[in-house]
């Protein structure tokens, strides 16, 4: 006797385009760039494949060609010439990420900028915070690092940051910087907070690329330990509560669980970080012949969107603006 079973659907191209669930366009893709004053050209990062510093001189062309390109946004990480206990250069006028943004918006004006706001590339022992060393041991004094990662965040409003992204995971401070933009008249400038951002293994070459490896200890004392998912989502809720516009997961592939239960739980703009470490996996697996890079990048690309991201920071944004193209 014949059992009838239900027929799966063909999956032909034409079918499989027409039905599937999850798309990427050109508006899921941030590019991250890193402007450095201690250069006079572009200077590769040998750990990421592809990925340079950019010269002060350079930067705007850059950005303004990645505009053009179909790029939405990018967001600005600076590398200073000095460093001191203060992280002074993080809040200079002048300094690299300001005159950075200034330039960028005469020669890209309609390209969305994003700022890190992180005092890790400007202190002198690399923390993201100002500390307190005795011996062997350290402390990050919290509310002395909110004071100057607020006041951080409006030096680089002021400069034309449309969004400020506070990356340091100090307490309280979406509140502070929401509270310093607004007193100083700019209520428009948006925060997307790295609100779950996890003391991952997987930082290595961000950390060549912004010059900021910690001189001492590391930073799981004030970044998020890999096993808390829970606590993940209480900080989202309190970054959102304080006034975050977009809260943010990273790293992305181990944390795809994170990012589904955010967006699921809040329904607020969802960014995800795809950080350098992922990134350098993928190329060193590619170079070797183990993968196909492309249909690697989009497959992840694919699944991050699908777990919830409403935007991608990626260092293969550009080849992407190619990809879906084609």
């Amino acid at each position: 006797m014949l059992v009838h079973r239900p027929r799966r659907l063909r999956r032909t191209p034409a079918i499989r385009n027409l039905i599937r669930e999850t798309n990427l366009s050109r508006h899921d893709f941030v590019l991250p760039l890193f402007v450095s004053e201690n250069i006079q050209r572009g200077r590769e990062i040998p750990s990421m494949p592809g990925v340079r510093q950019h010269s002060a001189d350079e930067i705007s062309q850059i950005a303004a060609s990645a505009h053009e390109s179909g790029l939405p946004a990018i967001i600005l990480f600076g590398v200073p010439k000095a460093k001191d206990e203060m992280a002074s250069g993080a809040y200079a006028e002048k300094g690299v990420v300001q005159s950075a943004v200034r330039e960028i918006k005469r020669a890209a004006p309609d390209l969305t900028v994003i700022t890190d706001v992180c005092l890790c590339e400007y202190m002198s022992h690399g923390h993201c915070g100002v500390a307190r060393v005795d011996g062997e041991h350290f402390n990050i004094l919290n509310d002395e690092s909110v004071e100057l990662i607020a006041k951080t965040a409006v030096s680089h409003a002021e400069a034309g940051a449309d969004f400020v992204a506070p990356s340091d995971m100090m307490d309280g401070r979406i509140g502070a910087v929401r509270a310093a933009l607004d007193d100083a008249g700019f209520d428009q400038t948006g925060i997307m907070s790295y609100a779950a951002k996890f003391a991952s293994a997987f930082y290595g070459p961000f950390r060549d690329a912004a010059e900021s490896p910690p001189q001492f200890g590391d930073r799981s004392s004030y970044q998020m330990d890999p096993a808390n998912a829970d606590e993940a989502l209480h900080e989202v809720e309190l970054d959102l509560a304080e006034g975050a516009d977009i809260v943010m997961v990273k790293p992305a592939l181990p944390y795809l669980d994170i990012l589904w239960r955010v967006r699921e739980r809040f329904g607020r703009p969802t960014a995800v970080y795809h950080v350098s470490g992922e990134y350098s996996l993928i190329k060193a697996a590619a170079e070797k012949g183990v993968i196909d890079e492309r249909a690697a990048v989009l497959e992840i690309m694919t699944s991050l969107k699908r777990a919830g991201a409403d935007f991608i920071i990626t260092y293969w944004a550009l080849e992407l603006m190619q990809w879906l193209r084609s």
